[in-house]
């Protein structure tokens, strides 16, 4: 992008890069957001492994819609010493004794609590008894709990996204590097039964080549948003006031990097972003009676395209407004074979060119590849994943598992920095697009390089 076009970046653009055109002359804004987009890792976080911790004593930050489920992914591994809940942290001290009567009940223990003001947490990340902190708190706290926490000698988890701006990613990158900490971002679709199935599938050659994949997050959250208790001070529905972009991009383009061995031979090069008009929320609104939420800036859907440097391509959709049923499309193109999901559609390329129309794969074959392929952590964990569907189905718990099992025997962890702010950087990345007339933006390489070392192993190792 040339000088002219970075002088006419609107302000909203330029929140998301971690500053203000109100505080910055446009020079300094120019100069600042071409450093941020050119800046250069050292790479060295990648494989990084970590001391073993035989029982990873944890301590959990924000305890509301999210950190309530993800206490429950917990119990088996307390029960087979691979876990100790030490404390938790909230705002209200009603979250923090609902999470111990969970605790109490199940395993006969409690946490420490923290609560009644907004750095309380910070007095559990200084705590010399806790290995790993579990984030769950709004978006734009992730980053600076995380920062705090390595730099206090935690290892770090967080919900997504795990960078807010730019400015967010590369501090994340930088500490974790400098730290030698792990800084995992939580994202659980990676983790799920049809996405590893289609992973399986993928590194066992059914798919050939990949050239093109889809993924969204297409969810009806009006009721949520619009909800005066739901999300605690209505935190998330602000963020549609002001920006217009994605913003919440992982839960698709997470299982489409591993599908794409992104930071493993390939990376992103460069997206362009564009919104759709907004309707949906603002009408909800006005249903409701809610007239400071009426003047909606984020689109009801935002359509993003990203190009590999290999010169794959993904389309990435973003949709919480509309009424509509939900749908991440996990779209999968090879050159022998196709995916689609929402529900779940399999095609195989015959070996002979054909003339006429080309059908999904019928019940009972389409069966046998799901049989066949199943990757073997689903497998292997089905019955505590049957035990622990109330996370999503079970990816919530395979996620957790497999954090605390790779911090159990020291071994790389599945999702590493690098891969938790390139697919959270889209989100600022996408809102500059879409401010510039849906420009096409370059996506930096946080990797240092790395990425070119061709490590196209599957991730999730058996352990």
């Amino acid at each position: 992008m040339n000088r002219k076009d970075f002088l006419s970046l609107s302000t909203k653009a330029a929140l998301f890069f971690g500053f203000s055109l109100n505080l910055l002359a446009k020079e300094e804004t120019i100069e600042k957001t071409n450093f941020l987009l050119n800046k250069k890792a050292k790479g060295t976080a990648f494989g990084l492994k970590a001391p073993k911790i035989d029982n990873v004593r944890v301590g959990i930050i924000g305890l509301g819609n999210r950190g309530q489920t993800l206490i429950q992914m917990f119990d088996w591994l307390i029960k087979n010493n691979n876990a100790t809940i030490i404390a938790v942290a909230d705002l209200r001290k009603e979250k923090t004794d609902k999470l111990n009567e969970y605790l109490e009940k199940k395993h006969n223990t409690s946490a420490k609590a923290y609560y009644g003001n907004q750095n309380e947490w910070k007095k559990l990340a200084n705590r010399d008894d806790i290995d790993l902190l579990i984030i769950a708190t709004p978006w734009e706290m992730h980053t600076e709990m995380c920062l705090y926490g390595m730099e206090k000698g935690k290892h770090v988890a967080s919900e997504v996204p795990i960078g807010y701006t730019l400015d967010d990613c590369w501090k994340l990158v930088e500490t974790a590097e400098r730290t030698e900490k792990h800084c995992m971002m939580m994202e659980n679709c990676c983790f799920n039964g049809e996405e590893l199935w289609i992973l399986n599938m993928i590194n066992q050659g059914v798919f050939g080549d990949l050239t093109h994949a889809e993924g969204a997050y297409i969810h009806d959250l009006r009721k949520h948003l619009l909800d005066k208790t739901y999300y605690e001070n209505q935190w998330r529905i602000k963020h549609h006031l002001k920006k217009d972009g994605n913003f919440y991009t992982t839960h698709g383009l997470g299982p489409i990097s591993q599908y794409m061995d992104i930071g493993r031979g390939d990376t992103f090069d460069n997206i362009v972003s564009m919104s759709s008009r907004e309707k949906s929320l603002s009408d909800a609104a006005k249903k409701a009676n809610l007239p400071e939420f009426q003047n909606i800036k984020c689109g009801d859907m935002n359509t993003t395209l990203i190009k590999t440097k290999l010169g794959k391509t993904i389309m990435l959709q973003f949709d919480v407004h509309s009424g509509r049923p939900y749908d991440r499309l996990n779209t999968v193109v090879g050159t022998k074979a196709v995916h689609e999901g929402y529900p779940s559609k399999l095609y195989i390329n015959e070996e002979k060119l054909d003339w006429s129309g080309h059908k999904w794969l019928e019940k009972e074959k389409y069966n046998e590849y799901r049989e066949k392929y199943n990757h073997p952590l689903w497998e292997k964990l089905k019955t505590q994943i049957s035990d622990n569907s109330v996370g999503h189905g079970g990816m919530d718990f395979v996620m957790i598992y497999r954090l605390i099992k790779c911090l159990n025997k020291g071994l790389p962890l599945d999702i590493n920095v690098y891969d938790s702010v390139l697919w959270s950087a889209i989100t600022p990345l996408s809102v500059l697009s879409v401010a510039q007339n849906s420009a096409s933006v370059k996506v930096p390489d946080f990797t240092g390089g790395t990425w070119k070392n061709n490590n196209n192993t599957e991730m999730l190792r058996e352990i």
